[in-house]
């Protein structure tokens, strides 16, 4: 069954999202907005809600950017742990995914933070694992510049490795609470952890009791060769940028090939690539939202904003011309630049239209027509391979989410493809992903 997930953000996925007439005003910092987002998203029963986040204000640099507030540069937004936290406690059933970066927390405060969402929330947490791909966050955290890529695994490897360690503190039946004897504890039920690594030395125990899940659901983003093989041995699921099904499938194909060497099974790990879905009543409702929010954006914006894409300024390259050679290598998210370069090579596209054609789904693979069309999409990946679910986007908020939730789900449910209710009592139990075993039992 197709997992699906979508996102907190409140402007919406398009570039020129917020200015739709249909779009909510007054958006910054607006947990209302946030909580009836979270409420549509549970009563279409997706898994997850997901809150993407990064640690700068972005784009000051360019300044016409930087005005049109682009949905992934979030100057105003909530800590997502917090922001989750509120959520948890306005619904009952969807998962609660939160960005967290290796590179600038510490194991023991962010294991603290999920395993306390992961109670308050019983149990439905969690974790998008990054090292961070903008290098701006670094000078917030006492450094000249990014952390070098290679490093920034390494150190995310080990951080994943201690903060599972921090999680297997305490058995589950630690708490006794013997009211008779006055043991509140089993002493003998507490585990420290005596962690010492290149990176990180913590002794632990995690102040935590053991999670409802045991460990929170891990997503990973990486779409390098460090990338796939920390998702390979930590992740339960794994974005992935693909622009078609083939290289959907190449992809999938390629990290669940490498499970073996963990001795994990391909079912345990789920491929979850983005999309934009622009979806109607008719196939004619769906284009006419897709060239409204079209006609919103300008080339002052539409250029800077590919340039953010592929990590190379591009104005001053004739706007109908072609890109620049996109071939060397970047310090921040890379699968974008391929993928786009790739694109408009193949297609022999200009600056302008390259724009045009990459950010309606900000890079990512875009959906449109009416619910029989989409859902078509949806499962011919899904058949084919290529993805086991999908992050759902919505161009426009709230319009673009009632509609995939009133449109598109039912007919997803109509074919057998997605739940009509929840089952499980966790989000791992909804998703159909195994609870964690605890390495103090399995030393046993």
């Amino acid at each position: 069954m197709l997992n699906l997930m979508t996102g907190l953000g409140n402007i919406g996925g398009h570039l020129g999202g917020w200015r739709h007439p249909a779009s909510w005003n007054c958006t910054a910092m607006n947990l209302g907005q946030h909580i009836e987002t979270a409420k549509l998203a549970e009563r279409g029963k997706f898994d997850l809600l997901f809150l993407a986040d990064g640690n700068a204000v972005r784009q000051m640099d360019k300044p016409a950017l930087f005005e049109a507030n682009s949905p992934s540069d979030r100057p105003s937004v909530f800590e997502p742990v917090t922001l989750l936290s509120a959520i948890s406690q306005h619904t009952s059933q969807i998962g609660l995914l939160a960005t967290a970066t290796t590179t600038y927390e510490e194991p023991y405060l962010l294991a603290r933070k999920f395993a306390s969402l992961d109670h308050l929330s019983g149990g439905r947490a969690c974790w998008n694992i990054v090292t961070g791909s903008y290098p701006g966050d670094s000078l917030n955290f006492g450094r000249e510049e990014h952390v070098p890529r290679a490093e920034r695994y390494e150190r995310s490897e080990e951080f994943v490795e201690v903060a599972k360690g921090l999680w297997d503190s305490w058995d589950e039946d630690a708490f006794v609470e013997d009211k008779a004897s006055g043991r509140y504890l089993d002493r003998e039920a507490v585990h420290v952890l005596d962690h010492v690594g290149k990176h990180f030395s913590v002794k632990g125990p995690l102040n935590v009791a053991r999670m409802p899940q045991r460990y929170p659901v891990l997503f990973l983003a990486g779409q390098s060769e460090q990338g796939k093989e920390l998702a390979a041995k930590h992740a339960d699921c794994v974005f992935s940028v693909s622009a078609d099904i083939a290289t959907g499938k190449a992809f999938s194909d390629d990290v669940k090939n490498r499970l073996d060497r963990y001795d994990r099974a391909p079912e345990s790990l789920r491929i979850i690539p983005g999309t934009s879905v622009f979806v109607g009543s008719s196939e004619a409702e769906a284009d006419d939202l897709y060239e409204e929010l079209q006609s919103l954006i300008s080339p002052a914006v539409g250029v800077p904003y590919l340039s953010k894409l592929v990590e190379m300024d591009l104005t001053p390259y004739p706007i109908d011309g072609p890109l620049p050679d996109l071939s060397g290598e970047v310090v921040g998210i890379s699968s974008f630049r391929k993928n786009i370069a790739a694109m408009a090579a193949r297609e022999n596209l200009s600056i302008r239209q390259t724009y045009e054609r990459v950010l309606p789904s900000m890079g990512h693979v875009l959906f449109k027509g009416d619910a029989v069309q989409v859902a078509d999409q949806i499962e011919e990946w899904y058949r084919s391979g290529a993805s086991d679910g999908f992050m759902l986007g919505a161009p426009v908020m709230p319009l673009g989410l009632e509609r995939i939730v009133d449109l598109l789900i039912p007919e997803l449910q109509r074919r057998g493809l997605f739940r009509t209710e929840y089952t499980g009592g966790t989000l791992r139990e909804n998703m159909g992903l195994e609870l964690g075993v605890s390495r103090n039992v399995l030393a046993r």
